[in-house]
């Protein structure tokens, strides 16, 4: 039942490309591609939500960093918004009848910045039109005209007073303290000394006369007031009077231009009346309470009549189709809008110009693009999203009033109606914690479209991928590359994707390798980069990020860390590790030792008992028990007691890669079987015995390679790796080379039989027999008085576990 385990040749090492095969000698002759390659399913979801014109058809892309997702998603959201319609120019009006509350003014897309160029025109032309109409003879004349009416009519009722008590003796005469009735004689006021010489009963006549006479001057002097009142309101008749004919004059083309939008026509109507109530209190020139602050001296006319200007929050003038707006930074105020303030003597002060728009207002009509994780991470902004899209209204509003916070008394612009899509751009995990943990996520963004990571390898697909590099190229103004630098480029995204027969998507990382070997190729010959260019790249990067691996080789060297690579021993095996740093992965021995003894069936993880083995090392340990028992102890009690560590491990031990080195290990100690140190081994096992896939097999493999490069190549040296890693396989080339000259070896293994054939240089049923002696010796020093059918029972198995290997 038994078999061989397999030498690799160097051919499946590394799968290569043939530059022939690419149809091309350089990728100045490929022509980029117009889709996303590998994408086809992303794109019809994301095509679909776009098309969607029910509500909470919103999208969400997916998928891992670096694959083109935002290049895709501009693509297909201009290619739709060229043939969208443009949505209108979105303004802000002064509300004359309740100036906190701004009024929304929508208009045909570019009509807006004309607006508002024209009322800034009449703005200009009214405060001069204004003075030439009120200071014009006539309107002057009738204004003197009125004012000497009314000034002879008080001046009448006055005299007519003074002329009516002049029967009782008394005068009326003007003083400085005002009007006043004094006894008369011979028509002259009466002196202080005659006025004491006259009786007491004179007196008190005169005094009740001149009471009497003065409670009518009182009466006459309130009507003086209603008097003024009818003089002003007959100044301001006159004024409107003179003022309509010049406001007539100065928005007939206004009203002619804009004689097709009713609300335009409205505000011209609403500015002509404040105007005149304006110019008649004199007021024109100043805000209302809720200024903006400027300075009155310093600022310009025109600023100081802004109530009669326009604030164009959205202009499309320049809009063709749908808008697509991508922000970057999707803040509260950036996304909804804003409010801004100025500081003034009564505190802070705003005003509608100060009223400043959001991503969704420019995108109002059109495509939003936002970066998921940015939005997620800002305050409230998340919340305010869903708000307006639930609500189709965007109300621009402070945080502190968005959360129903009290806050400082502000503006409340009327809400803008909300007509989007929204497209979120994010990783999986997150797409996967919004849909379960927010129910509003489900209902708001009902579409995925979930990024592929790689692509199978097929000579058509690369053939495609080389034109995904060509555009990738010239999209940065790189000089082309020859066809071998090509098929370099398209192993390393095989290498990328950790797969022979698959082209990772990564769009990043293959940019960043094209630009590196631009750089290396500096100063060669030839218009197009070749192989060697892309070589020192590769090599350039990997001395870049050689300082972790580098000190674990030079610790393994000068002894620190116990790695040996010649020579046997029993419960010691090197087992190979995979660490991943700042997206980099490394890849080196550790040494695992095991040992064992009579007990009660207890296999010891030395790393989980101290806290340092994870959850999935944990459960590889328990499996291989389960293993031990299932094949060795089936009929009798597995009564060993036996230990496993990860040697001067000090970190964290996660994963179940090791547990086929574990579990060799372990049958070495039982059987007291030396292992080679020459070979190193991958895998993890399940409950049969089978050797499984593993993650990191390249780094693995190239992290003991260079440990045996460095002590220097026997030909003996090797690692062995699980045969369902095969198709993982994309060494680097000297690995290939080294294997190709027989001074390495790498061996593919399909179950622990298998390995420890190789490892220990005997056949699988010598072990076993060696292991179930062991455990039977164990068993019967453990439990000495079982009958005495134990022996031919430990026969009979014997005899099975060799028949069966």
């Amino acid at each position: 039942m038994t078999t061989s385990s397999s030498l690799l040749s160097p051919e499946q090492l590394r799968r290569h490309s043939d530059p022939a095969a690419l149809g091309f000698s350089s990728t100045a002759e490929l022509a980029p591609l117009s889709v996303a390659l590998g994408q086809a399913r992303a794109e019809e979801a994301i095509a679909f939500g776009l098309a969607m014109k029910h509500p909470g058809y919103h999208v969400f892309v997916l998928g891992e960093p670096g694959e083109s997702r935002h290049t895709t998603v501009f693509r297909l959201v201009r290619e739709l918004a060229a043939k969208g319609r443009t949505p209108p120019d979105l303004c802000y009006l002064h509300n004359f009848n309740d100036p906190r509350a701004p009024r929304l003014l929508r208009l045909p897309a570019g009509r807006g910045a004309r607006l508002k160029a024209d009322l800034q025109q009449l703005m200009e032309e009214l405060t001069p039109a204004i003075e030439a109409a009120l200071d014009a003879d006539s309107h002057v004349n009738r204004v003197e005209a009125l004012q000497e009416k009314h000034k002879k009519r008080e001046e009448e009722a006055i005299a007519a007073l003074g002329k009516a008590s002049e029967a009782d003796g008394l005068g009326l005469i003007n003083t400085p303290e005002g009007f006043v009735f004094t006894p008369m004689q011979d028509g002259q006021p009466m002196s202080p000394e005659i006025f004491e010489a006259l009786s007491e009963a004179e007196h008190q006549r005169i005094e009740t006369q001149v009471e009497t006479w003065g409670e009518q001057l009182a009466d006459l002097m309130s009507e003086f007031p209603g008097w003024r009142q009818e003089l002003t309101r007959a100044i301001a008749r006159a004024e409107r009077h003179a003022l309509r004919p010049t406001l007539a004059h100065l928005t007939r083309d206004l009203r002619r231009h804009y004689a097709d939008l009713a609300e335009v026509t409205g505000f011209i109507d609403a500015i002509c009346d404040d105007v005149i109530k304006r110019a008649a209190r004199g007021t024109l020139e100043e805000e209302d309470g809720d200024s903006d602050g400027e300075d009155e001296e310093s600022g310009e006319r025109a600023n100081r009549l802004s109530r009669y200007q326009i604030n164009l929050l959205v202009d499309h003038s320049e809009t063709r189709g749908a808008p697509v707006v991508a922000e970057d930074n999707p803040g509260f105020g950036n996304l909804i809008g804003n409010i801004e303030h100025q500081g003034s003597t009564h505190g802070q002060a705003t005003h509608f110009n100060m009223i400043r728009p959001g991503a969704l207002h420019r995108a109002n009509g059109g495509y939003l693009i936002l970066d998921a994780t940015r939005l997620l991470a800002q305050p409230y902004a998340w919340d305010s999203l869903k708000r307006a899209l639930k609500s189709g209204r965007i109300a621009i509003e402070p945080p502190a009033e968005a959360q129903g916070w009290m806050s400082q008394a502000t503006l409340r612009p009327e809400a803008t109606p909300c007509q989007l899509k929204v497209i979120l751009v994010g990783g999986r995990e997150l797409f996967y914690l919004l849909t379960e943990n927010d129910p509003d996520f489900g209902e708001l963004f009902k579409v995925a479209a979930d990024f592929a990571d790689d692509l199978p390898r097929t000579p058509e697909n690369e053939r495609l991928f080389a034109r995904l590099l060509a555009g990738i190229g010239k999209d940065a103004g790189l000089p082309p590359f020859d066809a071998a630098a090509t098929a370099l480029l398209i192993e390393e995204a095989a290498r990328h994707a950790e797969h022979a027969g698959r082209l990772s998507l990564s769009t990043r990382h293959m940019h960043d390798l094209m630009c590196e070997a631009e750089y290396c190729a500096a100063g060669q010959d030839g218009e197009a980069i070749g192989v060697p260019a892309v070589r020192a790249a590769l090599a350039a990067r990997a001395r870049r990020a050689d300082r972790y691996p580098r000190q674990v080789l030079e610790d393994i060297l000068e002894g620190s860390t116990l790695i040996a690579t010649e020579g046997e021993r029993a419960g010691q095996v090197n087992a190979l590790v995979v660490v991943e740093l700042a997206g980099v992965c490394y890849g080196h021995p550790a040494r695992v030792t095991a040992t064992a003894r009579v007990g009660d069936g207890d296999v010891v993880d030395i790393e989980r008992e101290t806290d340092l083995g994870g959850a999935i090392h944990s459960k590889g340990v328990l499996i291989l028990t389960a293993f031990l028992a299932a094949r060795y102890a089936r009929h009798q009690p597995l009564s060993l007691s036996a230990s496993l560590v990860f040697e001067q491990s000090y970190g964290l031990v996660e994963g179940d890669s090791a547990s086929l080195a574990e579990l060799c290990a372990l049958l070495s100690a039982l059987s007291e079987t030396p292992i080679r140190q020459t070979l190193a081994l991958t895998g993890s096992v399940n409950q049969f015995g089978e050797v499984q896939v593993i993650g990191g097999v390249n780094e693995k493999i190239e992290g003991f390679f260079d440990l045996c490069v460095a002590r220097g190549l026997t030909g003996e040296q090797g690692v062995l790796i699980p045969a369902a890693s095969l198709p993982h396989l994309m060494l680097r080339p000297d690995v290939v080379e080294a294997a190709r000259a027989r001074r390495f070896h790498v061996y593919a293994v399909a179950t622990v039989d298998q390995a420890m054939t190789h490892l220990t240089g005997l056949p699988a049923e010598r072990i076993n027999e060696k292991v179930a002696r062991a455990l039977a010796d164990m068993t019967l020093a453990q439990h000495p008085n079982r009958d005495a059918e134990k022996p031919a029972r430990r026969l009979r198995f014997r005899e099975r576990m060799t028949g069966e290997r």
